[in-house]
């Protein structure tokens, strides 16, 4: 079945989305410097950009850069004066990040920060409010991460967080997974968090069973 996925992809990403010099050369660079291949999809990369541009983000924060193929796709989304920040802690993935941003034409956009994202966070108050957050980093402190988003936020911010249903392993209360309890304290806390409405969607594709979380800071 996941081929079929796969190939659904493809076609989507071939009708829709078309070639893009710039994204595919950051995928293969990302590969030639031996980047984990976790990247979003393509169709998923353009709907990040589509959601920002709905929500007419002027100013992102993005929560794990890897090398920057997301980053990409959420650059484009803003306007000429728009500003991205961008969290990452192994400073190889960063500098190959911004090989990547500088070869598409968005680097003058965004400030890669490197070292753990709860400290860059901590830290953070010259870039705030912002418009968007996208959050796909270490799932073990993903309420942290979100909880961090709504204070870094206003009133209409829009909150994505990717791989939250970990081909079903989130139903797995005695799973002993990091990632897969990281991802249920998440929904804990959505559940009790006023200050945000919010949905998951699951999604299946290139990169098999899996979701995202979307939600709006009241």
């Amino acid at each position: 079945m996941s081929e079929g996925w796969k190939a659904v992809d493809d076609y989507i990403a071939g009708k829709l989305l078309g070639d893009d010099a710039a994204l595919a050369a950051a995928l293969a660079n990302n590969k030639v410097q031996s980047l984990p291949p976790i990247d979003v999809s393509a169709t998923q990369g353009k709907m990040l950009s589509l959601l920002a541009q709905v929500a007419g983000a002027r100013r992102i924060l993005e929560v794990g850069t890897l090398g920057g193929y997301s980053t990409i796709w959420l650059a484009r989304a803003l306007p000429e004066d728009g500003a991205l920040v961008t969290l990452e802690i192994e400073s190889e993935h960063a500098r190959v990040a911004r090989e990547n941003l500088e070869r598409a034409g968005v680097s003058a956009k965004v400030d890669i920060r490197v070292g753990p994202a709860r400290d860059s966070l901590a830290a953070m108050t010259d870039a705030a409010p912002f418009d968007f957050v996208f959050i796909d980093a270490d799932k073990q402190n993903n309420a942290h991460y979100v909880a961090e988003a709504i204070r870094l936020g206003r009133s209409g911010t829009v909150v994505v967080v990717d791989n939250v249903v970990r081909e079903g392993g989130v139903l797995d209360a005695d799973s002993g997974d990091p990632r897969i309890d990281g991802t249920r304290a998440l929904f804990d806390m959505l559940s009790a968090e006023p200050r945000l409405d919010a949905t998951a969607v699951q999604t299946v594709g290139a990169k098999k069973w899996d979701g995202f979380v979307l939600a709006r800071v009241r």
